[in-house]
């Protein structure tokens, strides 16, 4: 059953030089329980999306969407009070660098009991044992010193961990995870990745994590949405995605990523071209420019979602019965 429904989401930001059109008509879904990805190369719109979601994004964008259905309740009929009060309470979200997310001038006490006074209705003392409570469960030690301490004075692992905290305190129905693991090493990485899969058991909450890290992706995702140019190219389950992909871009995604299990030494084959310019987005399909199968069709006329059976979904003239018919590369 889908926690979260959205039909034809826009989004776009009015800048002094044109309007950057970020997110353009998307449509999709996040069920009740699951662990979906969306990827894609910087730019693609995968933040944007679940921000417009959330109605986070400053006053120059302008969003749109035909519904915004999450768990029965219409968002885009909500005012600012009523979604302010969903934010933290049902839908919590670790944003992609802790450090600037955090706030410098509060402790980690302060900033963890906040949300629960504010949503919960907790007095003070209340809310730092539940404080103490979640800095136990993300793996932080002596939480107790750790509630008294600012967030300069953690490391990178340990502020992440703080804002994963913070994420959880209500208990929300959906967990966003916006590049959770950027700018921290591999080992504490694998322990972030660790973390947000055990919290995900025990709470038995959504959890929707961006990356541009497909390993992570493997990983952790039982379901996979593709983003290029705005726009939704490819949807599937991770077999769909990594043993069966059907969209160039897809191909070039998993072509860029070293593989060890093969035993071979051989160079990466990187995606030809630059990613398209927001302002001015191609007519057609958003990677025609850049794609080696391009037939004339796709520079003009943008490419419908063909359903492949399965929740497997590609936006590719290439599904065309009369599209030449071309090996995965």
């Amino acid at each position: 059953m889908a926690l979260l429904e959205v039909q034809n989401l826009t989004t776009t930001f009015r800048i002094g030089v044109g309007t950057v059109q970020a997110v353009r008509g998307i449509s999709f879904h996040v069920n009740e329980g699951e662990f979906l990805g969306i990827v894609g190369e910087s730019g693609s719109g995968k933040s944007v999306t679940m921000l417009s979601v959330m109605h986070l994004l400053p006053d120059y964008a302008t969003i749109t969407a035909d519904s915004i259905l999450f768990d029965g309740v219409e968002m885009t009929e909500l005012g600012a009070k009523e979604l302010r009060a969903m934010h933290g309470r049902d839908i919590g979200m670790v944003f992609q660098d802790p450090m600037t997310s955090l706030n410098p001038l509060f402790t980690v006490e302060q900033q963890l009991t906040e949300p629960l006074k504010i949503h919960l209705g907790m007095k003070k003392k209340e809310a730092r044992e539940k404080a103490l409570e979640l800095l136990n469960e993300v793996g932080i030690p002596a939480p107790e010193e750790r509630l008294r301490q600012y967030p300069h004075e953690l490391s990178g692992g340990m502020r992440q961990r703080v804002m994963i905290a913070m994420a959880l305190s209500c208990a929300p129905k959906m967990l966003i995870a916006d590049e959770p693991t950027t700018a921290l090493d591999v080992t504490i990485q694998a322990q972030i990745l660790e973390l947000l899969e055990a919290l995900k058991q025990k709470s038995g909450a959504s959890v929707v994590m961006i990356t541009h890290d497909l390993g992570v992706i493997a990983s952790m995702c039982s379901r996979i949405i593709v983003m290029y140019g705005g726009t939704i190219c490819e949807e599937g389950s991770a077999t769909d995605i990594f043993y069966d992909p059907r969209h160039p871009y897809t191909w070039g995604l998993l072509r860029s990523v070293p593989k060890i299990s093969t035993g071979e030494h051989r160079k990466l084959i990187p995606i030809p071209g630059t990613p398209p310019d927001m302002l001015r987005p191609p007519e057609g399909c958003p990677f025609a420019p850049r794609c080696r199968h391009c037939m004339r069709i796709c520079r003009t006329v943008p490419p419908p979602q063909t359903d492949l059976g399965d929740g497997h979904r590609v936006a590719c003239h290439l599904m065309h019965p009369c599209a030449p018919k071309i090996d995965r590369e």
